[in-house]
């Protein structure tokens, strides 16, 4: 398989194209890297292809928070400027006054 280029970026507020839920990149595989039964657990008419980014999600619906792994071809820019309420986000990320996510450098030690 070869690796394309990641169309998002780390700290990039996105939602899903077709489910009702969004979240921050907080890490993007180059070509999927998940476990068979996982990729198999997707119906075949929506399963991704495996040779695009995949990006792991703090994300949240309306209903709870959680992590997502998300194909590229399933993301949508999320320009709503709402914050993302994933506690997981308040930690690993602070916001800047525009409301970007930018990697808190004191996580990484």
């Amino acid at each position: 398989m070869e690796a394309r280029s990641a169309k998002f970026r780390i700290g990039q507020v996105v939602k899903h194209r077709l489910y009702p839920f969004r979240g921050v990149i907080f890490d993007v595989d180059p070509v999927f890297s998940n476990t068979e039964e996982w990729w198999m657990a997707i119906p075949e008419e929506m399963r991704p292809s495996k040779d695009q980014p995949f990006y792991h999600l703090f994300a949240e619906n309306e209903e709870t928070e959680y992590v997502a792994y998300v194909s590229e071809q399933n993301l949508v820019s999320d320009e709503s400027g709402l914050p993302v309420r994933h506690p997981r986000a308040r930690e690993f990320f602070r916001r800047d006054r525009k409301g970007r996510y930018l990697i808190d450098r004191a996580e990484l030690n």
